[in-house]
């Protein structure tokens, strides 16, 4: 594996821990060729992913961004803080 086929991604969010909660479940569905964990704190989701190609850390991000990115729309619409 290079350095080219890891990626960190951080998203600060006021209601990280309720997107942190809604991405766990992803955690256990495995994208093929590919480790994800997920951790941060207060403010902030920190999204780390090793993949064992470029197509399966695109694929990946994508995925994650996506899904974070839905968690937290959902989370300011019910007040889930």
């Amino acid at each position: 594996m290079t350095l080219a086929d890891r990626a960190t991604l951080t998203l600060r969010s006021d209601d990280a821990e309720v997107v942190r909660r809604a991405l766990s479940p992803e955690l256990a569905e495995r994208i093929p060729r590919t480790r994800v964990t997920v951790s941060g704190n207060e403010r902030e989701v920190v999204i780390e992913i090793e993949a064992d190609d470029l197509a399966s850390l695109r694929a990946a991000l994508n995925s994650y961004i996506r899904w974070g990115n839905v968690a937290e729309e959902t989370a300011k619409e019910v007040g889930a803080r």
